[in-house]
């Protein structure tokens, strides 16, 4: 019987007593286990040549040198492959929505249930996304807020909505749109303006809201 290799996670927290007791939870879940640490996202980012790539970052936003925001923008533009699950104290909607829109695959507090971190770990791996009640809710509610004008979306528009709805990741929009990279960037950020959403979350409840996704 071959044996599966866990999923390498690295945590990334400039406070040691924070990590050492992740460490010790995460290695406690069946299927993971913490590859190496990193204070900060300069750190992990010196870190990566030497220690490689993991599957999932675990991502503190409070950090000095180099903070979440900057680190999961960084993380989006070099390896969006690797899921990005974002762990910290602020509950605000501005910090939540502003994470989002950097990149994160996921968002967890601090304080929550040991259990929520296994299953939201469980749904990066099977589903690509991790998002709480309270997260949804703020996206919900930041959608349905009145929109000031009219939306127009191009046909290329449309279509990058309904590539964001499935699992593939933003660099692979490019070969099907048969567009530069670049451009994907470019569309994503006229599409966040335009929709008036935070993040990949936002596009995808747009999408099925008005029909241009249909979820089987």
């Amino acid at each position: 019987m071959e044996l599966t290799e866990p999923t390498k996670v690295v945590l990334v927290d400039d406070h040691k007593l924070f990590r050492k007791g992740m460490v010790e939870l995460i290695n406690g879940f069946t299927g993971y286990m913490v590859a190496w640490e990193a204070e900060n996202g300069r750190d992990f980012i010196h870190k990566l040549t030497t220690f490689g790539l993991p599957e999932v970052v675990l991502l503190d936003i409070s950090m000095p040198v180099m903070d979440g925001f900057e680190t999961a923008q960084w993380m989006e533009h070099h390896y969006p492959e690797v899921k990005i699950l974002a762990l910290s104290m602020h509950n605000d909607n501005e910090t939540i929505k502003k994470m989002l829109k950097s990149g994160v695959n996921g968002y967890v507090l601090k304080n929550a249930d040991p259990l929520e971190l296994q299953i939201a770990l469980q749904a990066l791996e099977e589903e690509g996304s991790y998002y709480s009640n309270r997260v949804t809710a703020i996206l919900i509610e930041d959608l349905n807020k009145p929109k000031k004008i009219k939306v127009e979306l191009t046909d290329r528009e449309i279509e990058f909505l309904k590539l964001a709805c499935t699992e593939l990741c933003y660099k692979a929009f490019a070969p099907i749109l048969k567009v530069h990279p670049r451009v994907v960037e470019t569309i994503r950020e006229n599409l966040f303006k335009k929709l008036q959403v935070e993040s990949r979350v936002g596009l995808v409840i747009y999408a099925i809201k008005h029909k241009f996704f249909k979820v089987e």
